[in-house]
This record gives C-alpha cells, structure tokens and sequence, in this order.
C-alpha cells in the first residue's frame, strides 16, 4: 500500500504535488512534519507570528516559504489541505478565511495518521510523567538495532539531531499527549496514532483546562488502550494505582512492567550512572533517578517484545544520551551545579528533588518553580505542590503566569503554598522579579549545592542569568 496514497479525512487524493499549508508551521512537531512532506514531494508553505531561528533556519534550509503574522492574502491559491496546529484558536484570520472559503483542514496528528503513520507499526508512549524521555529511549534502542525507525519526540533527544524523523522503516514512534487535538477537535492527541504496541505509563490528574477530574483523564487513556489490536501490544505500569483498572482488558494481550513488577533490583548511582537488574539482566543507564530506571524499563520491556536482545539493549542503554531539559547540568560555575528540569506536575517535581537527593546527598537543594502550566497556575495541586517543594531545603516561586486570566479564587495561593512550605521545615518565598530571583539564589549559593530551574517554559530566562551572577562571583 503507498503510505502517501490518501488522506482519509479530507476524502479525496492529496498525492505529492498537492499543496499543504500549515497555520502554525514554526512548531517543533509541524515544522518537522512539514520538512518531511516537502522532501516526498508535496508543495508546503505556511505562516506563524513567531519566526524565529531555529525552527525558520531549519524550514529555510528545506526550501519552506514562511509568511511571518497571519493573514488572508497568504492564502490567494486554495491549498489542497490546511493543517491547523494545536495552539490555534478561532479568531485567528487565516482560520477565518479557510472556514468561510469551506477549504478541507485538518490537524497535525490527522495528517501524521495518514500520512506517516497508517500501514506502519505504530509504538506509542502513553501517560502524565516520563514520555519525553520513554520515546527517545525507545527511539534509541531501535536505531542502534539497525530498525532505523520513524519517531515524533516532544523535546530535544541527545541521540539525535532534532525530535523528529520519517523514514521508510516499518516501525514508528511516538509520544502521545493527552491533551487536545485541535480547537476542532477536543480528543487526545494519541487517539490518531494507530497503536499495535501501547505504553500507558502512568496515570494522574492534569491538564485543568481539558480534564475536571482524575476519572475524564483515565476515561481518555481507556479510549486510547481500546485503540490497540489483538495482536498487538498494551504495556502497563503495574506499580500505578490509577492504572490498574485500565489494564483489566480482554481484547489485546496486556502486560506489566515496573520497579515491582518487573522485579527490578537498583544497584548503585554514582556519576551520573545507575545500575540495575530486571529479569536476571544487568543495565547501566546514563542517568539518576527511580523515575527514569522506570522509563527504562518500559523501553526495555518494547525491545524484548520486538526481539531486540537483551545485549544489544544494554549497550544501547549505555551510549543514551539522555533528553534536553531532563536533570540536564547547565553548568558547574564555582562548585554549584544548576539544573535544568521540564518538571512542573507535583508527582515530577517530588520525583526530581527524591533523585536529587539520592544522587547528592550532601548538597543543599535549592528549587526555582514556575508556576506556568494550566493546572500548577490553579489552586487544584495546592497541597501537593506545597508538599513537593518542601523535600528541598530552600524554594523560590516565581509569579503565576498569565495569573490575570484566571478568577482569583481559582489562581494558586502563593501566600499559602509558601507558608505550607515553610511549615514543612523548608524555606520558602516568592519573588516575582526574575533578575531579582537571580541575584538572591547566586548570593545564597555555597560550593557544593545543587540548584535545579523546574519549569514548562522559559521561566523569564533565569538559566543563563543566573549562570552569568554564579560565573562573575
């Protein structure tokens, strides 16, 4: 079957040749799928207000026009399919005109469905913690068996030059999110993906502006794991409370893996490196944490599926590289080591601080937070945040973001999250000034501590700021 052969949703041909414009193109994901569609022959353009090197470095080089800001009069020709990306919003001109002109439109996990991913077979990591750094594992473990798959990563995997790849390869992996699909299209972005072999690898309540509460997020995971065919594959954590009445299917084979589960005995964590056994089987992983052992052991359990030998898996395991903005040093300036973490549910901050603990026993910790994520900017997570934060020894919170869009008595209560924090026998404070934060955190820091930088975004540039006060002392 010719895998470009149709797009099932807008029902008629889109062959290479046809024109497919992207609202939203600089995306990491869209700009990535766009590259590959115009290298199998599509035309592609498309238009984005935020153009900007890297992402229009990278579309240039492969020959994309880019319009920088939306407007209609990009859109004089009639494109044969337009892929809406997630964070457009009706309103949006370009939206506008293509509803009013009745031109076919899609999303990016539409166009991934039907053109990447439908005659292939799909891997698809699942869950509220650890996908990221699951699929490059994944992606890993597969590319150094000589598979040469396919994946879509959600941030920077060290292995590989950007976070996703289309090859001819019959495997395929991705990351699948929970969240929406599109402003047309309120379905989890994973129920496009096709799955034969489906990693659900936690459950939790998140995402506040999608889900009211834990059960609609385990009703969206349910809907995922009804994806999965008979002969293929649904891989569970079985260490996870939330999960486990997921798992209790009876139309696919199911199986469970995990620090119990898959009777896994941790050895050491020195330099960076952990050792572990999982069946009888020895692995070092480049990387600390109970957290991402876990990770490990999902990929490994993916491997041994595919008949990739444990051997092999080992020394894959060995030359990963780990994932951008997960427990990633940033820099060593003066003795103190600063981290950068992608941490911002309460469960992955306390995991971080509980590694960071383990792996530095003797350090001060210090945690700079960003309240930015639609569910940690309300006041939903109050008590676990508060509970989180205090497993370090000093904490500085900056502002909540975009804290104006939200009813006060739905917002975050600083004053309150730092008071139970201080309860908890850890300092606290909030400073909303990110050059101020800064400077107290690098007059405070001592040699031998450990500041970890836990947020979703960019947390106001505080990484290279206060590398710049550590490295001028």
């Amino acid at each position: 079957m010719d895998l470009l052969k149709e797009l099932l949703h807008a029902r008629k041909v889109i062959e290479p040749g046809k024109h497919v414009y992207f609202i939203g193109i600089c995306g990491t994901a869209m700009a990535s799928c766009a590259a590959a569609m115009k290298e199998r022959g599509y035309r592609v353009s498309g238009s984005d207000e935020n153009v900007y090197p890297p992402m229009s470095t990278f579309l240039a080089e492969q020959g994309i026009d880019i319009h920088h800001g939306y407007d209609p009069a990009h859109l004089t020709e009639a494109p044969d399919w337009v892929v809406i990306g997630n964070a457009i919003s009706r309103g949006n001109v370009e939206v506008e005109h293509v509803l009013n002109q009745r031109w076919t439109y899609g999303s990016l996990p539409e166009l991934l469905r039907e053109v990447f991913i439908r005659g292939r077979r799909s891997i698809v990591v699942t869950g509220t913690h650890g996908k990221s750094t699951t699929t490059s594992l994944i992606a890993w473990i597969l590319d150094f068996a000589g598979r040469n798959p396919s994946f879509l990563i959600g941030g920077l995997p060290g292995n590989f030059p950007r976070g996703a790849r289309f090859t001819d390869s019959e495997w395929i992996v991705l990351e699948g999110d929970e969240y929406d699909t599109a402003f047309f299209d309120k379905r989890s972005k994973f129920i496009h993906y096709l799955p034969e072999i489906g990693i659900v690898h936690n459950v939790e309540f998140d995402h506040a502006d999608i889900f009211d509460h834990l059960p609609a997020v385990q009703k969206t995971f349910s809907h995922f794991i009804r994806l999965i065919p008979s002969n293929g594959l649904l891989l569970g954590n079985g260490d996870d409370p939330h999960l486990q009445p997921l798992l209790e299917v009876p139309f696919c084979p199911v199986q469970r893996y995990g620090l119990t589960a898959s009777r896994v005995i941790i050895g050491k964590s020195e330099g960076g490196w952990t050792s572990f056994e999982m069946d009888g089987y020895g692995y070092e992983l480049p990387m600390f944490g109970d957290h991402n052992v876990e990770n490990a052991i999902a990929a490994i359990s993916v491997a041994r599926h595919i008949g990739i030998d444990p051997a092999t898996v080992g020394q894959a395991l060995k030359a990963f590289k780990g994932i951008r903005r997960r427990l990633e040093i940033i820099g060593q300036p003066g003795g103190v080591t600063v981290m950068d973490d992608f941490a911002h549910h309460p469960t992955a901050i306390a995991k971080v601080i509980q590694g960071l603990r383990a792996h530095y026993p003797s350090s001060r910790l210090t945690i700079l937070f960003e309240p930015r994520s639609n569910t940690t900017r309300r006041r939903v997570f109050q008590k676990e945040l508060s509970q989180a934060l205090a497993l370090a020894d000093h904490a500085f919170v900056g502002e909540v973001a975009r804290a104006n869009l939200l009813a006060p008595e739905e917002r975050l209560q600083l004053p309150q999250l730092i008071q139970e924090v201080q309860d908890a026998g850890c300092r606290a404070e909030v400073i909303a000034d990110i050059d101020e934060m800064a400077r107290r955190v690098a007059e405070g820091a001592q040699v031998g501590d450990v500041i970890a930088i836990l947020s979703n975004g960019g947390f106001g540039g505080i990484h290279q700021k206060l590398l710049a006060l550590l490295e001028s002392r």
